[in-house]
């Protein structure tokens, strides 16, 4: 029904699926070359596959099940600020991964502020480097996302439910098993296999707070391998594991994890009838108090410290920064040129459509990617000189998958109440887009390009593969200065890359829902 009346058609999205596909197949044909000419792998290795999964495991387990709490007092509670606070819930999503590494660190690093407080009282100080370190990391970044998930699952319970449920008189403990049970057990395993698949392929995170033999994941591993011991046969075989673990997850992930709506519904106002109780509002009041507390301390301690860092930073940062303000732009522009043709041709299909496409990147890792194209270029010319454009590629294809889900429900909605009208007048191809589809979309249209050029901007993957010293994202200038314990200079970086992340999904948003109030 909804085909035949589907005036757009799917030979551009076709061909921009198999772009992406033929680009990713090229990549891991030629990592498979080398793992089969490979020597193996060796027991730091299998080690590293191990730490990943545990790592990866923990870290979506601890995320998903503090999130519960969280959503929960933020579902049955109206205060104010609450509309902010599930804003910032969002931030960590777009926050550059190396920038919130930072706020960690001053916060629970060795001469963090928790370690002050430690030792003002006399207790023994902590270690935020190895397993532990990452997976607070991995809880910073991911508690927020499952929030959001599990916050949209309960402010759509219906508000009868809960009248009911006062009017029987039922027990705490029985409401939730009767109300929120069932919304808990649809929502909790897609949340946990996605948070999963993100910890699966986090690479900064190691970088930064792994390392040695006992903390290295299998993307650190592919990066010590082909940077330090430029041995591809290991890289490659690396690789392939990895795409096997992250694409089995991933495809678990899509089967599970329900829809994320951009603007669904989360401040709502929701009557609920439970939780009136004193001990329960101080319950609630405190979970809320502790969760923002986590987020906004690190990133306070990144501003405070940023603006007293400026002053430090060599002028490498200031080149970086337009270095990455490009990346980020072609990032967008790539993107957009594949992920519009591309939901235009999803939306005429069937609703699983969507997962199967966007499964593209989250099935391969970056560092996957990049190693399978430096062994492509490394015959014919100098990889080094191609890094950009690879970087460039690389993020239009990591963050195709998220604008996916982001423009295909709106636009097949579109379709469905203006498709048969469309065609009875002509109205196909490029004149369709200008004078229905975009005008339409511009608000998702401009989420999508923000989230982008935001992740782009914090991408710190592929570059730190093919970089070079005079061509260098800011993200990976950060890590330069950090390694050589310039710890000043690289807090004013990670404030100038934390406001220009801000800044460009900022402007990309609002800039979109300014054209669709026009």
């Amino acid at each position: 029904m909804a085909q035949s009346a589907f005036p757009i058609s799917p030979k551009t999205g076709i061909s921009a699926a198999l772009l992406v596909l033929a680009l990713i197949a090229i990549a891991l044909g030629a990592v498979l070359s080398r793992a089969e000419a490979g020597a193996g792998l060796g027991a730091g290795d299998w080690a590293a596959i191990r730490f990943t999964v545990l790592q990866a495991l923990a870290s979506s387990v601890i995320s998903v099940f503090l999130a519960i709490p969280v959503a929960r007092a933020l579902a049955r509670r109206r205060f104010v600020g609450r509309a902010a606070l599930v804003t910032l819930l969002g931030a960590p999503f777009i926050l550059p991964v190396i920038v919130a590494v930072l706020g960690l660190l001053t916060v629970f690093g060795r001469s963090g502020w928790a370690n002050a407080l430690l030792d003002f009282f006399g207790l023994p100080s902590v270690s935020i480097y190895g397993f532990h370190g990452v997976v607070l990391a991995h809880v910073f970044f991911n508690l927020p996302l499952a929030t959001r998930l599990l916050l949209q699952g309960w402010q759509n319970i219906p508000a009868e439910r809960f009248r009911l449920v006062a009017q029987l008189r039922l027990t705490p403990r029985a409401m939730f098993s009767a109300v929120e049970m069932p919304m808990l057990k649809q929502i909790v395993p897609g949340a946990l296999a996605l948070v999963f698949v993100i910890c699966l392929t986090s690479f900064a995170v190691a970088l930064t707070l792994g390392g040695g033999p006992k903390a290295t994941t299998i993307e650190l591993a592919i990066y010590q391998a082909f940077r330090f011991d430029f041995d591809l046969g290991r890289a490659a075989l690396l690789s392939v594991l990895q795409l096997i673990l992250a694409g089995s997850m991933a495809v678990l992930a899509l089967r599970l994890v329900p829809a994320i709506a951009v603007d669904g519904g989360l401040d709502r106002v929701m009557p609920r009838w439970d939780a009136r109780a004193g001990l329960q509002r101080v319950a609630d009041a405190v979970v809320i108090a502790l969760a923002a507390l986590f987020l906004l301390v690190p990133l306070t301690a990144v501003v405070l410290r940023g603006v007293m860092g400026l002053p430090s930073m060599p002028s490498s940062v200031y080149q970086a920064a337009w270095v990455s303000i490009g990346v980020a732009g072609m990032s967008i522009l790539l993107l957009l040129v594949l992920a519009l043709p591309m939901a235009g041709w999803v939306a005429g299909r069937k609703k699983g459509g969507v997962e199967a496409v966007g499964l593209l990147g989250l099935s391969a890792s970056p560092l996957m990617i990049g190693t399978g194209w430096f062994i492509v270029i490394n015959p014919y010319a100098d990889p080094f000189d191609f890094a950009l454009p690879v970087t460039v590629l690389v993020n239009a294809m990591m963050a195709l998958p998220f604008a996916l889900r982001i423009l295909v429900p709106p636009l097949r909605d579109t379709v469905q109440q203006y498709g048969r009208l469309s065609a009875m007048l002509g109205v196909t191809g490029w004149r369709l887009w200008r004078v229905l589809l975009i005008p339409r979309l511009r608000a998702q249209i401009g989420f999508a390009a923000g989230l982008t050029g935001a992740l782009s901007m914090g991408d710190l993957g592929v570059i730190a593969l093919f970089a070079d010293p005079d061509r260098v994202t800011l993200p990976l200038q950060m890590v330069r200065l950090m390694g050589a314990y310039r710890m000043d200079a690289a807090a004013g970086a990670a404030l100038v890359l934390l406001a220009l992340s801000l800044g460009i999904f900022w402007i990309c948003d609002k800039g979109g829902r300014w054209g669709a109030e026009a």
